[in-house]
């Protein structure tokens, strides 16, 4: 099996059989991770043939895999035309609308959270999400001063857009802080940034 990515790079996968059927890995799911061992990016086009060299349609699993590092308009060879995976798999479920359904819930903070509310500090960074950078977050006990009590209090969900992200961690605490991909990190929180914003 092979893939074209849109970067020009071709990505190769083969199917690992197994005596326990259930842990069979499918070709596609070989792809997906040279896909993401060699770079990551968005898969444009696939094909994937039997030993007699005729295009094999992907199982359900390997559709969705597909849709998720490919998207819709990722064309899959086919007989006798390539195929979108958007047809192979109509009203699909992907990481757009993970990212939909976080934005239009974050400023939420969960009920047994509130008594947390305007207290540690929100750190919000870079992530991959199906192959795609996104931005996320969390939310810790820490405030920066040396002896008090650290540790995750909640785990953001992701967006696309750094100002959701933001948007998150300012509806939890004024203590927001942004860690860039060079590591460096940036106060977005309310008022005046502290003296120290070192990540626990």
């Amino acid at each position: 099996m092979a893939g074209l990515v849109d970067d020009g790079r071709v990505v190769v996968g083969c199917n690992v059989e197994n005596a326990s059927y259930g842990v069979t890995l499918c070709a596609e799911c070989g792809l997906v991770s040279s896909l993401h061992a060699s770079g990551g990016g968005r898969l444009v086009a696939i094909s994937c043939v039997g030993g007699d060299g005729e295009p094999l349609m992907p199982c359900g699993r390997c559709r969705q895999l597909l849709y998720e590092h490919g998207g819709p308009d990722c064309l899959v060879e086919a007989v006798p035309r390539p195929l979108r995976v958007a047809e192979l798999l109509p009203y699909a479920f992907g990481p757009d609308d993970l990212v939909a359904a976080a934005a239009s819930t974050a400023p939420r903070v969960p009920s047994r959270l509130l008594r947390w509310r305007g207290h540690g500090t929100v750190f919000v960074h870079r992530d991959l999400a199906g192959g795609q950078k996104v931005w996320t977050g969390y939310w810790d006990r820490s405030t920066g001063e040396e002896g008090k009590e650290t540790g995750i209090l909640e785990e953001a969900p992701t967006w696309s857009d750094v100002d959701a992200a933001i948007a998150w961690g300012r509806a939890r605490t004024s203590r927001v802080i942004l860690v860039q991909e060079d590591g460096e990190m940036r106060w977005v929180g309310e008022g005046d940034p502290p003296g120290r914003t070192e990540a626990p």
